[in-house]
């Protein structure tokens, strides 16, 4: 298992932010746009058209990044499990392959295995695999350029050995930024920007060598979003920075192995269709039951104390796509700071292919997002910092110390969350490198569980019903 999760790890994940430390670009070179957006509500913008149906079908069967493993060392490396869960839709060998994989030809006639944006927006709930839900349970704290180099030993020579090459070679470039220290949560902003850091904005070329001064080397920790929620935002990214073309975002992930536009205009095109797709989904139903008179009493609580940021639900539902400033909602602020305060690689976003009506516009501050199926989405904030929706709404009950039970994963119906193991004491005081890797801990940089106490307010009987109603979303 532990192979297996380095290695989505050097697949390549859904790396859809725009954000980090800035370098002044050169004096005869075009900067790109930089604007800085307040806080308050964010314009809609007008999607590309798209047919959900096919959108689906890109994200189950197309090379959508197109380079990878060689198929023939794909089956001989046995590294990876055989598939646990059959997606409908699936055809041909993406049947035979686990579901973050994708089967395709690359231009000299080779047959490879890529990642897909499974990998992370993918995970399984109540024995169920549910396309769009975050994965919590993801490990990115290896090296995934050891295991890219341990999948050579199995590529003949020629044209699957060219084909290896590139892949190992972008992975190799890239492992340092997206190697993370805690369980469980996400470097896909980070990776990003080191693929952002080798490409030139004009062409889209690599350079083995970076172009702009690479991202820290220690990401700073985030939560996958669930992917329904797009279908109600106005822009992406928990920092509302995603303004325009959806599709110019969910489709970097190509970055990895997309060298020129022309291949980045022909996987927009698809995107748009992926777009469809993902604004289609609809959150799973909550599984388990409900006290339908506590859940009513809790609606009346939402709507008092909750709906004025995350909106209204039900036949009237209004969402206000409100960008609410750091102040006021009090939660780690290292995501949103680094993005305002490192302008550089939002300026190339603005100035490439990507931002082709489309800008990245960061602010201080965090979108309070749609809440349908927040009952599927721990851990919470940002950062994933908070295990529970009961302890979200109850400060005094967030753990500084934690991490997450994995053997057996296990639902907790009456917090909102999977069970998770309270700690005494922090990473420097963890028995060795693996234990500490096990744990989440909210004194470190950006991983702080601090802010949003709208609930604390609440009485302990406003916040059990409110929990109650949060399952019907």
């Amino acid at each position: 298992m532990t192979r297996f999760t380095n290695t989505a790890l050097l697949l390549g994940l859904a790396a859809l932010a725009v954000a980090a430390c800035g370098e002044a670009p050169s004096p005869d070179a075009d900067p790109g746009r930089f604007t800085i957006a307040e806080p308050g509500p964010i314009p809609v913008t007008d999607q590309p058209p798209g047919d959900p149906a096919a959108g689906r079908h890109t994200v189950l069967n197309r090379g959508y990044v197109t380079c990878g493993i060689p198929d023939a060392a794909f089956r001989a490396s046995d590294v990876f499990p055989a598939p646990e869960h059959s997606l409908r839709g699936r055809e041909g060998r993406n049947a035979e392959l686990p579901y973050m994989f994708n089967a395709m030809v690359n231009p000299d006639g080779v047959e490879l295995v890529v990642s897909n944006c499974l990998t992370c927006h993918a995970s399984e709930f109540d024995g169920e695999l549910v396309i769009g839900l975050g994965n919590p349970f993801l490990d990115f704290t290896g090296d995934p350029s050891v295991t890219a180099e341990l999948i050579g030993a199995f590529v003949e020579d020629g044209a699957p050995a060219e084909a290896w090459a590139k892949w190992a070679d972008r992975i190799a470039a890239i492992a340092p930024y997206m190697v993370t220290d805690t369980f469980g949560v996400n470097p896909a902003p980070n990776l990003t920007l080191a693929l952002i850091a080798h490409r030139d904005a004009e062409t889209l070329a690599w350079s083995s060598e970076p172009l702009l001064e690479p991202p820290p080397a220690d990401p700073l920790p985030t939560k996958v979003p669930p992917w329904w929620r797009m279908q109600h935002k106005a822009a992406m990214f928990y920092n509302g920075m995603g303004r325009g073309d959806h599709v110019r975002y969910m489709m970097m992930k190509s970055l990895v192995c997309t060298d020129d536009t022309e291949e980045a205009s022909e996987i927009a095109e698809w995107f748009a269709d992926v777009r469809a797709y993902i604004a289609d989904l609809e959150p799973p139903s909550y599984p388990y039951p409900v006290d339908s008179e506590l859940a009513a009493e809790g609606e009346g609580v939402f709507a008092r104390a909750c709906a004025g940021c995350h909106g209204s639900y039900g036949a009237d539902r209004e969402y206000p796509n409100l960008l609410i400033d750091l102040d006021t909602v009090g939660t780690d602020p290292a995501y949103a700071r680094q993005a305002v305060e490192s302008e550089r690689f939002a300026r190339w976003f603005n100035r490439s292919f990507y931002g082709d009506g489309a800008e990245a516009m960061p602010a201080l501050g965090y979108v309070a997002p749609p809440l349908d199926g927040v009952w599927a989405t721990a851990p919470y904030l940002h950062n994933g910092s908070v295990p529970t929706i009961a302890a979200l709404l109850d400060s005094t009950q967030r753990p500084t110390y934690w991490q997450l039970r994995t053997e057996p994963r296990e639902y907790d119906a009456e917090t909102l969350g999977w069970r998770f193991d309270v700690l005494e004491s922090g990473k420097t005081e963890a028995a060795d490198s693996t234990a500490a890797k096990r744990i989440y801990d909210t004194t470190r940089h950006g991983y702080g569980n601090q802010g949003h106490l709208f609930g604390d307010a609440l009485s302990e009987q406003e916040r059990q019903a409110l929990v109650e109603y949060l399952k019907t979303l």
